[in-house]
């Protein structure tokens, strides 16, 4: 790219003081703003922006880098079943299909133990080969499946397409056209099944945007109304108190509605695993998420609770003033 004459000129800073030459409102409230007290003070209310609403944005990170994960797996699934679909099958003898991986047959596939009877030079196939090759560019390439699973890419293949075209693949010694199909076809269904994941993460995102937007319009109206009450030095300070307090109630009210409402979205989640998983679980897409996160299970439910623990808080102590004033 050919950078024009004369370009960088508009961004260059004339050498003058902030406020040199300016008559405006805004330069003074420039300079105020470079003062070291209103510069600690902006930077307070910073970091308390930043720490607001911590366990729904650590949620939403959470799910964004879930369904990142989810996507790649899709991906990979999709490739894996594309390289698969190109490779040339070969016909092998027509015996019954063993139901189990027998003994030594995953390291058969993996390239430790003898190849099958016939299979080469090397003792194994070379469309078997291509298969293995192609799990571990495309599934096992992925970052975290190294990280965290303690699998061998036949083991880790059976666990995710069947134990049955693991089978296949290490009684035959080969692709067979029988093992292609199915190999092909569990790969896209895994892939579709992932695809199916991530939108139900988005829809959960999503949702996890409006409850944040709800608190956040809650929690500004708490405190102009907090605020309000504290910029009253009058006889009318006990009506103006009274009112606060009842809005305050109404805000606790907002978040017990808000409560009641991601309750409703736990019982009804947008995707359901279609077996049953590990352990017992009333909400397994949501435990799925977080559950193995620092923070708490239930992150919407815990901001909605530390939300109307404010109001409370602040509903007291306009309780209080009330009470004073009598």
């Amino acid at each position: 790219m050919t950078v024009q004459p004369g370009s960088a000129a508009v961004f260059q800073i004339p050498d003058r003081g902030l406020t040199e030459g300016c008559s405006s409102g805004w330069c003074e409230l420039g300079a105020i703003a470079t003062e070291p007290g209103v510069v600690t003070a902006v930077a307070l209310v910073g970091v308390l922006a930043l720490l607001a609403f911590a366990y729904v944005r650590d949620a939403e990170s959470a799910c964004r880098r879930e369904r990142r994960r989810v996507l790649d797996e899709r991906d990979a699934f999709e490739s894996f079943a594309d390289r698969v679909a190109q490779i040339d099958a070969v016909s092998v003898a027509a015996d019954a299909t063993p139901t189990g991986v027998p003994a030594g047959a995953l390291r058969r596939i993996d390239g430790d133990g003898g190849g099958p009877p016939g299979g080469g030079p090397s003792g194994r196939s070379v469309t078997l080969r291509r298969v293995m090759a192609a799990y571990r560019d495309t599934v096992l390439s992925l970052p975290h499946y190294r990280a965290e699973y303690d699998e061998t890419p036949a083991e880790s293949l059976a666990a995710e397409l069947g134990p049955d075209a693991a089978t296949a693949l290490a009684t035959d010694g080969a692709l067979s056209s029988g093992a292609q199909s199915a190999l092909v076809d569990r790969s896209r269904r895994a892939a579709d099944a992932r695809e199916r994941l991530a939108d139900a993460i988005g829809t959960e995102i999503d949702e996890l945007d409006d409850r944040e937007a709800a608190l956040s319009a809650i929690d500004r109206r708490r405190r102009c109304l907090v605020g309000h009450l504290d910029g009253i030095r009058s006889e009318g300070e006990t009506g103006a108190a009274i009112d606060v307090w009842n809005r305050l109630t109404e805000l606790e009210r907002e978040c017990d509605e808000l409560a009641a409402d991601r309750q409703r979205s736990l019982d009804d989640p947008p995707l359901t695993p279609e077996s049953p998983l590990d352990g017992e679980s009333d909400h397994p897409f949501h435990d799925y998420l977080y559950g193995a996160e620092d923070g708490p299970r239930y992150p919407v439910l815990a901001q909605i609770a530390e939300m109307a623990d404010d109001v409370r808080a602040d509903r007291d102590r306009v309780g209080r003033r009330i009470a004073g004033s009598d």
